[in-house]
C-alpha cells in the first residue's frame, strides 16, 4: 500500500528541517572562523566581507590554547586508558565467575548513572582537600585528580557494557585456553580481548569523548596550569570584546580528534554498543 501523498509531503519537510537544525550550526561555525571579527563584533554577518584564515594563527598567542590541548590530551587518554584497563577486569570477572553478591554489585554499578555528576563536585573537592593536607598527595588542581575525577563517571558505564559484551563472547573459548595450560589472566589477553575489540573500542570512545568535552568538574578542579580546553576557551571573552572568529577557529580545531577518533573507531563502536545493547 502506498503512502499517501501528504505523508511524503510532511516527511520531507520534516527532514529538511532536522537537517537545517544539525547542519546550520556547523556551517555558523566554520563561515564565522574565516571571516574578519568586524562581520562578527560589529554587525553579523552571514556572508563575510572577506575570507581570511588569520583567527586560525591568532588563536594560539591570544591564549595558552597549546597548553590546554595537552591538558586535555593527557587527561582524557589518562581517564579512557585507566577507565578501559579496570573496566576489563571488572566485566570478565562479574561475566565469567560466579561469587556472592555479585548481581548487587551488578545493581549498584549501574545505579551510580542515575545521580547527576553535580552532586559529587563538592564531596570531590573537600575530598581532594583532605587528602592533599593528610598526606601531602595533590589532587586538586592536578592531572591526575582531574582523571581520577573523570574515571568515577566513565567506569561504571563501561564495566555495564563491557560485561554485556563479554556475556556473547562463548565460555568455551576460555575453557579452551585454560586446559591449554593458560592462566585466567593469559586467556584474557590472548582470547577474550581479540573477540571484544568492538566492545573495547567502544568505551575507550566513550570515556575519552566524557573527559574531553567536561567544563563543570574542569572549571572547579583545575588551575592555570592544569587548564583544559573546554575551559580556556572561555578566555577568548575578555570584559571589552569577545574573539568570536578566534573561538570558533579554535573550536574547530578542537573537534578534529573526536571526530577523527569516532571516524576510525565507528564501525567497532557501532558493534560494541548493539552488542551490549542486545545482550
Amino acid at each position: 500500500m502506498s503512502e499517501p501523498n501528504w505523508y511524503r509531503v510532511l516527511r520531507v519537510v520534516g527532514l529538511v528541517l532536522l537537517g537545517l537544525f544539525t547542519t546550520l550550526p556547523l556551517v555558523t561555525m566554520v563561515t564565522t572562523a574565516v571571516k574578519p571579527l568586524s562581520d562578527v563584533q560589529d554587525r553579523f554577518q552571514w556572508i563575510p566581507s572577506e575570507i581570511t584564515f588569520q583567527p586560525f594563527v591568532d588563536m594560539w598567542s591570544t591564549i595558552p590554547l597549546a597548553d590546554y590541548f595537552i591538558n586535555s590530551a593527557v587527561v582524557s587518554l589518562g581517564a579512557a586508558a585507566l577507565s578501559l584497563l579496570v573496566a576489563i577486569f571488572a566485566a570478565y570477572a562479574i561475566s565469567r565467575y560466579r561469587f556472592r553478591g555479585r548481581d548487587s554489585f551488578r545493581m549498584v554499578v549501574l545505579s551510580t548513572q542515575m545521580f547527576p555528576g553535580i552532586l559529587f563536585l563538592l564531596p570531590l573537592y573537600l575530598l581532594y582537600a583532605t587528602i592533599g593536607q593528610a598526606t601531602g598527595i595533590v589532587l586538586y588542581g592536578s592531572h591526575l585528580g582531574l582523571i581520577i575525577t573523570y574515571l568515577t563517571f566513565s567506569l561504571p558505564f563501561s564495566i555495564w557494557m563491557l560485561v554485556g559484551y563479554f556475556d556473547t563472547i562463548p565460555r568455551e573459548l576460555d575453557e579452551a585456553a585454560l586446559i591449554d595450560g593458560a592462566g585466567p589472566v593469559r586467556a584474557l589477553v590472548r582470547v577474550v580481548l581479540p573477540a571484544a575489540r568492538p566492545g573495547i573500542a567502544a568505551v575507550g570512545v566513550y570515556a575519552f569523548m566524557t573527559a574531553w568535552g567536561e567544563t563543570l568538574f574542569a572549571s572547579i578542579m583545575t588551575t592555570s596550569d592544569t587548564r583544559t580546553l573546554a575551559v580556556g576557551l572561555r578566555e577568548y571573552s575578555t570584559q571589552t570584546s569577545v574573539y568570536w572568529n578566534e573561538v570558533m577557529a579554535a573550536s574547530l580545531v578542537v573537534s578534529i580528534p573526536v571526530v577523527i577518533g569516532f571516524l576510525m573507531m565507528q564501525k567497532y563502536l557501532a558493534q560494541g554498543l548493539t552488542a551490549g545493547a542486545v545482550k
